[in-house]
């Protein structure tokens, strides 16, 4: 891996290399995804078949379209029971650390007749989205559906892109069963996304748009966002490890590692004050390079994307890690807890040595649905608050309202709305 020392130039470099990473610059797919969006719009089934015969090989149709509970069964004699049982740990720890996000209902009343709250309502019905294509995760299936199930959502439709046989990755369907999905379609792509948004004759439509995939599904999510919601536009995924003297170089490389196999555009970026690390931890990349089995992807991913950075002082690194504002966060100092109180801006932080990244991808509870391409400066983590909405409550008597009655008639007259200065006046005539 390069190594460079830092310096304002530098940094400024590194912001604007790893931005060109974002799904917003990427407009020459626009057309052709919203002419994808658009057809399935207006031609429904149709539309959808025709596309997974085009993109997935598969013939699709509405007799085969939805998974079966046979197809269910079948997935799960050939999934290995050993990993099955690995999936209900994890599981059991998504779900309680969800359990602690649930938000919940409030009133407050006053002796005068005056109430206000907040109602807090479950979405309806939440579309999953599920990648298939370079590899499978049924981790995000997890990640994606818990939460939903957590927050009270009545239906969770879940989408991915079947083999050229028509057939669902067994492992993905044993985990959307696990999960609590409560229907499955074969249908991938910016063509799953429409159907989800505008409904076909065997896909309904949803409230919100959640999960991960390829560019042409990052961008199909934008483009529908206003019909639905959905959860972010998510970009390639991102490790930045702040590390001193102190730090194992080989857990550090092998933790950068693990996230630039993901893809050519995946970012791997070590922050140190120590120039050794910083030559250990490149040569221990390079061995662990040659030996793993995405190793095309990880060279290409480092070449494009993989930084040592070497600062002086810790205080610049941890200034360095709120500018970027990365994905995934470690912090491999002598005091890293002191460290993680000054940081404002990741979207999970992994502390102590111990702590590495797949440990949050795969089973610790957290979500690993995060913010990306430094939108961890305004966005969070996918959570129970994601499959919510709130309704402001509010009740008054006619005790309550007369003493304030002339001051709500003042602020709309100064607005010029009379006819609401009006609907406060009839109630005192």
């Amino acid at each position: 891996m390069r190594i460079i020392r830092m310096d304002e130039k530098t940094k400024k470099n590194l912001l604007d290399d790893l931005l060109k990473r974002s799904p917003n610059n990427y407009d020459s797919y626009t057309a052709s995804v919203n002419e994808i969006i658009n057809t399935v719009k207006n031609k429904g089934n149709q539309a959808v078949f025709e596309y997974t015969k085009q993109f997935d090989k598969a013939e699709i149709s509405e007799e085969n379209i939805k998974v079966t509970n046979v197809e269910i069964e079948e997935a799960y004699r050939l999934v290995d029971q050993s990993l099955i049982d690995v999936m209900r740990k994890a599981l059991l720890n998504i779900k309680s650390y969800h359990e602690k996000q649930r938000q919940y209902s409030w009133f407050d009343s006053t002796p005068n007749g005056t109430i206000l709250g907040q109602k807090v309502t479950p979405l309806e019905k939440v579309g999953v989205y599920v990648p298939g294509g370079k590899a499978v995760y049924p981790s995000s299936v997890l990640m994606n559906i818990i939460p939903a199930k957590v927050a009270g959502v009545s239906k969770i439709v879940m989408t991915t892109p079947p083999d050229k046989d028509g057939k669902v990755n067994p492992n993905t369907l044993v985990a959307a069963k696990e999960a609590g999905a409560d229907e499955i379609y074969k249908v991938g792509g910016a063509q799953a996304i429409a159907a989800l948004a505008f409904g076909t004759e065997s896909i309904p439509k949803v409230d919100k748009i959640v999960g991960p995939g390829n560019i042409y599904v990052a961008l199909a999510k934008k483009s529908v966002y206003g019909y639905v919601n959905i959860d972010s536009i998510a970009g390639p995924s991102e490790i930045l490890v702040i590390a001193d003297e102190t730090a194992n170089p080989r857990f550090v490389a092998a933790d950068l590692l693990s996230q630039a196999e993901h893809d050519e555009l995946a970012s791997a970026i070590l922050v140190t004050t120590s120039e050794e690390l910083a030559e250990k931890v490149s040569r221990e990349v390079e061995q662990f390079v040659s030996n793993l089995s995405r190793k095309e992807i990880l060279e290409k991913s480092l070449e494009n994307y993989g930084y040592i950075l070497l600062v002086k002082e810790l205080e610049e690194a941890i200034s360095v890690a709120n500018e970027i504002a990365s994905e995934h966060l470690e912090i491999v100092t002598k005091d890293p807890f002191t460290v993680m109180t000054k940081i404002k801006n990741a979207g999970a932080i992994f502390i102590g040595e111990y702590s590495s990244e797949p440990l949050g991808d795969y089973f610790a509870g957290p979500n690993h649905v995060l913010p990306t391409n430094g939108t961890a400066k305004f966005f969070s983590p996918l959570g129970v608050d994601d499959f919510i909405k709130k309704s402001s409550i509010i009740s008054y008597s006619r005790e309550a309202l007369e003493p304030i009655h002339k001051d709500i008639i003042q602020f709309a007259e100064a607005e010029q709305l009379t006819a609401h200065a009006n609907s406060i006046k009839v109630r005192f005539e």
